[in-house]
């Protein structure tokens, strides 16, 4: 198993690495809105906050070796589900393969974020 960072990317707030690669997958953890170099969140709205989601995602994958293009699937969290149009605008532009998907309603996220997405992708 070989562990992915990246200074592109939000550092782990926690006890985690922000991704792994096994077995020719990887598995990125949750990301959330962090700018990667103040670790403060970006944007007010869904729009901004999944912006910049993608854009850490997008960071992370690439350390790994792959793109979002070899997404197999992805799991979304939005704090208010009523933003699921607004987030799949966003989301569309990065996953132009459409991987497998889960969205769900949460109640909260850590830092007050709106979102967060996981992915899943092949080397």
């Amino acid at each position: 198993m070989k562990k992915i960072y990246t200074e592109k990317a939000p550092a782990a707030v926690g006890p985690y690495s922000q991704a792994v690669v096994t077995g020719g997958i990887v598995y990125t953890s949750g990301q959330i809105a962090l700018d990667p170099v103040s670790g403060e969140l970006v944007g007010t709205t869904i729009e901004e906050q999944a912006d910049q989601v993608m854009k850490n995602l997008v960071s992370i994958l690439e350390a790994a070796g792959t793109k979002p293009e070899n997404a197999v699937k992805t799991l979304c969290f939005l704090t208010d589900i009523s933003d699921f149009a607004a987030f799949n605008e966003v989301y569309a532009r990065y996953f132009t393969e459409k991987p497998a998907r889960s969205c769900v309603g949460v109640q909260a996220l850590p830092k007050g974020a709106l979102c967060e997405v996981e992915v899943i992708a092949a080397l």
